[in-house]
């Protein structure tokens, strides 16, 4: 059976692997958007593919400008397909509409990710990267915790750094029980 996958490709090679993989009969999905006057990946140096694992795997792998399929070091790990039909309803005219939402974070401030595949997870505001564009989050996810680099524009503050003390100073600390 067909699933969606991550492919992460070599630097650039977005494009060149998109139409070599659909010229291979795969469906791809290259989200892009436009910046000023230029149309860029939406996820720089990765793409979507619907393809039958195992069975197609080494197709893709040796595939001109493909790095890995995305996964957890021993297979590909499988992209709900809600995932795509989420960025595909975001596209006007075959491109991702970018919004920017209320006010920039501070380091510290707890955020949200507001759009893309991790959209809904929470972390913290670690630092943003010298291009204004990108900034780096502490993401707290299930068992994984780490750092991302995302768009600041995918991003929304949702408790600043001093709040967040506040609510921690504020709570009682239990009473311990003895055992026994």
């Amino acid at each position: 059976m067909a699933n969606w996958y991550v492919l992460n490709t070599k630097p650039r090679k977005e494009s060149q692997v998109e139409s070599l993989l659909t010229q291979a009969g795969f469906n791809v999905y290259l989200p892009r958007y436009r910046q000023d006057s230029t149309i860029k990946p939406f996820f720089p140096g990765y793409l979507f593919l619907k393809f039958n694992y195992p069975r197609d795997y080494q197709k893709i792998v040796y595939t001109r400008g493909v790095n890995k399929i995305v996964g957890n070091g021993q297979v590909p790990e499988p992209v709900e397909p809600e995932v795509i039909s989420c960025l595909k309803a975001r596209e006007k005219n075959g491109l991702i509409e970018l919004m920017k939402y209320g006010d920039d974070p501070q380091p510290g401030d707890e955020i949200q990710v507001m759009e893309g595949p991790l959209k809904g997870l929470k972390g913290v505001f670690y630092r943003e990267l010298s291009d204004r564009q990108r900034v780096m989050i502490l993401l707290n996810y299930v068992s994984y915790q780490g750092p991302l680099l995302i768009k600041k524009n995918r991003i929304k503050k949702i408790k600043s750094s001093e709040e967040k003390e506040q609510s921690h100073s504020g709570r009682r600390a239990r009473p311990r029980v003895p055992p026994g």
